[in-house]
């Protein structure tokens, strides 16, 4: 019976592994280097596989104006910090293959506010996203079409440029989703640190904004 018991206890691991385990795409400069088109904004969790772009915003607030490029922080519970770029893409469906990519770069500092480390980063496996409601919240969009925005959670892995790997969380929280649950912004971790405690948006700064786009 113990036997039995340990070999159905392998076998689960190993399925959980095959189903978190490294996923590569095409890479994300060549998927992200076309704006995208304009989608119906007729998408549902439900919907079949869709096939989704993440990006961290720079808001120009002047001509309320998004673009990628942005960057986001989140600090640990020592109050060291890490801060990211980044972009990638993804498949919304769970159930199909992922073709995951996507990076950007990092420093982490000290509570203090020296720098400790700096590199890149690579989307290596995609673990969950799911859908929230709410309606892009400027004006211009220079990523894709507004109506194609969506908020919502993501979680993947990445593998950073030191040797160390972890979890990248995206979050969105679009004006008007009501679900105050959701945040804005991302929280990390690499190696033994969880980068738990996100930076919030601040009105009128830059940093903190996130968006979700539908690409297929």
């Amino acid at each position: 019976m113990i036997a039995r018991t340990l070999s159905a206890g392998l076998a689960g691991v190993a399925l959980i592994s095959l189903a978190l385990g490294c996923e590569r795409g095409t890479p994300a400069s060549t998927v992200l280097a076309a704006k995208t088109a304009g989608l119906s904004p007729n998408f549902s969790a439900s919907a079949s596989n869709h096939h989704m772009r993440w990006d961290l915003l720079n808001v120009d607030f002047a001509t309320r104006t998004a673009s990628a490029g942005g960057i986001a922080s989140a600090r640990a519970n020592d109050g060291s910090e890490i801060t990211i770029t980044g972009s990638g893409t993804f498949r919304s469906n769970p159930g199909n293959p992922q073709d995951v990519t996507g990076g950007g770069s990092w420093t982490t500092y000290a509570s203090g506010g020296s720098v400790t480390g700096s590199g890149t980063y690579e989307v290596t496996g995609f673990v969950t996203y799911v859908l929230a409601p709410g309606t892009f919240p400027v004006a211009n969009d220079n990523i894709g079409n507004p109506a194609d925005g969506r908020a919502g959670l993501l979680v993947v892995r990445v593998a950073y440029s030191d040797g160390s790997e972890g979890s990248l969380v995206v979050s969105c929280n679009f004006a008007g989703t009501a679900t105050a649950d959701v945040f804005e912004g991302v929280t990390a971790s690499k190696g033994r640190t969880g980068f738990w405690n996100r930076a919030a948006a601040v009105r009128g700064v830059q940093g903190n904004r996130t968006a979700f786009h539908v690409i297929d």
